[in-house]
């Protein structure tokens, strides 16, 4: 019975941490749709850069250290440590507070280096307005990890989603006010930032409040030794180091191949910064959007580790193997008809939602990366799966290869053809890592799913879907569209903004009843895997599965 409640207290820790991404995620694509058409192209170039430079401090000041902290706590707390606990703890919180210092002293002095470091030489105001933002992170994240190490998930939902909501009302709030007033760009950008440091500071806030009150109701009172300051560090730093390693691999493939882009840009095809930023603004319009089907994994793979982990704990190969089937699967159904939408509605997704951007450039770089779509969502769950088996090193090992082959395109098709040549190493990328990570789970993973059946289906729902969104958004286009003249004083057919929305809402209305119906007819999805959501058996009694 007390096994029971453990293992329902530890799956519903997990699926609010779940929730809490998923919201925050959600919350994310609020923020930096509307923030491109306030800052505009080369604001949004500027916001980027700024961002990628602060993501890698971040990840290197706390990638490791909560996970470090939630385990020794946790593991303390089983003991009925209370002095282990309060020193680990403090420990923690004077490192997370010295590698804050340390990145905020590089982010703030040195911000004009770092962005020329990225060839944008605009994004230095906005690197000094982020630098705050990595001393308070740094302080969250050891209340954070605290919580987690008490089974308490709900304070870093919480916080995180206070976080997010004052990026959104702040960010935006700042970067339309300096746009009012008739500042560059690059100013707006910094504004809209700044709304992400203010979000740390009030989640601080909180998480501080929460853990003043939660150690009101505790009893905090303990007679044991606690370990030596230098063998809690040790012990700190010998879980967290390799998982900040492995996190920060992936930031700082980002930040090399945001600089090498732009500075193709201007070397190999002699563009002026000016002209650099502007295409780079466009293209980091076409990954906001391309971003958000893999935010909505965020859920399946926060829920696929404890899940996996906790069927192998019980010796129960054969429920991990269908765990992991199920999450393959149900993440094919959803991101192969999102990469597909994205290819064949790219550009008129542009123009609906950036007006400000340039259609004709961003379009087919949206295009480009919904092909990429598919790959990275399922990279994302297969490296879930064979961390949850125990292969903790192995997804970095292949994502620094995908980071590799990235770079090397990048390098030589964004010389040769420009921005168009940006999203082929997202494709190329996350191609080489799915195929490695397939690989590695069809020989090391014990009852390995069958994998045709898993792609194979969708795959075929989802290019009929295309194809019937295609014709429909074709022919109401034709319908909706009207003589007008362009900039240059021809007669051109166009369909207006309200036309092109119709389109879109119709197109992808007629698409998702296509694949519904054809997920259903081809048998993609599976009582067991609905049987793994929640009303999933009465979901599936309604599709006579």
């Amino acid at each position: 019975m007390a096994q029971t409640q453990k293992q329902n207290s530890f799956f519903g820790g997990a699926a609010i941490l779940a929730a809490g991404i998923l919201i925050v995620k959600l919350i994310g694509m609020f923020y930096k749709i509307p923030l491109i058409n306030i800052i505009g192209e080369a604001g949004a170039a500027d916001f980027n850069n700024a961002y990628n430079i602060y993501a890698v401090l971040l990840t290197v000041s706390t990638a490791g250290l909560p996970v470090a902290v939630s385990k020794l706590v946790s593991e303390a707390n089983a003991l009925d440590r209370r002095n282990q606990v309060r020193r680990t703890f403090r420990l923690a919180l004077v490192l997370f507070l010295a590698l804050g210092l340390v990145s905020f002293l590089v982010m703030f002095f040195r911000a004009d280096a770092l962005a020329g470091m990225m060839n944008d030489s605009k994004a230095a105001a906005g690197i000094r307005a982020l630098a705050p933002a990595v001393v308070c992170v740094g302080c969250l994240a050891a209340l954070r990890g605290y919580s987690q190490g008490h089974s308490n998930m709900a304070p870093t939902s919480v916080s995180q989603i206070i976080e997010a909501l004052c990026k959104l009302v702040v960010g935006l709030g700042l970067a339309f006010w300096l746009v009012k007033q008739g500042k560059d760009p690059d100013v707006a950008a910094a504004g809209a930032i700044t709304g992400v440091t203010v979000g740390t500071v009030v989640a601080l806030a909180y998480m501080v409040l929460d853990f003043l009150l939660s150690r009101g109701r505790e009893d905090t009172r303990g007679t044991d030794r606690p370990d030596s300051a230098g063998s809690i560090l040790a012990n700190i730093l010998k879980i967290a180091v390799p998982i900040t390693l492995s996190s920060s691999m992936v930031g700082i493939v980002t930040v090399i191949d945001s600089s090498l882009v732009q500075g193709q840009l201007q070397s190999a095809l002699d563009l002026t910064e000016q002209a650099s930023r502007t295409l780079y603004g466009n293209y980091s319009g076409a990954l906001n959007i391309y971003n958000l089907p893999t935010s909505l994994m965020a859920a399946i793979t926060a829920s696929v580790i404890p899940a996996v982990s906790a069927a192998l704990a019980r010796r129960d190969r054969r429920g991990a193997a269908r765990i992991t089937g199920s999450a393959l699967r149900i993440t094919a159904l959803l991101s192969f008809p999102m990469g597909v939408g994205l290819f064949v509605l790219g550009t008129p997704i542009i123009r609906l939602l950036f007006p400000k951007l340039n259609v004709a450039v961003a379009g087919p770089l949206l295009s480009t990366l919904g092909i990429a779509t598919p790959f990275v969502c399922m990279v994302l769950v297969c490296n879930s799966v064979l961390q949850a088996h125990g292969f903790i090193n192995l997804p970095v090992i292949v994502m620094v290869l995908g980071g590799i082959v990235k770079i090397v395109n990048n390098y030589n098709l964004v010389g040769a053809i420009g921005i168009a040549g940006a999203p082929v190493g997202n494709i190329l990328c996350f191609g080489l890592a799915l195929v490695l990570d397939l690989v590695v789970i069809t020989r090391v993973i014990p009852n390995r799913p069958r994998l045709l059946p898993i792609f194979a289906k969708p795959a075929i729902a989802s290019a009929v879907m295309g194809g019937a969104a295609w014709a429909v958004y074709g022919l109401l286009s034709r319908i909706l569209s009207s003589e007008q003249v362009d900039q240059a004083g021809q007669t051109v057919r166009a369909v207006s903004r309200m036309g092109n929305a119709a389109g879109i809402l119709l197109a992808i209305a007629v698409a998702g009843v296509v694949y519904l119906v054809l997920v259903i007819a081809l048998r993609a999805i599976s009582r067991d895997d609905l049987a793994l959501m929640p009303k999933g058996d009465k979901l599936a009694r309604l599709l006579r599965l």
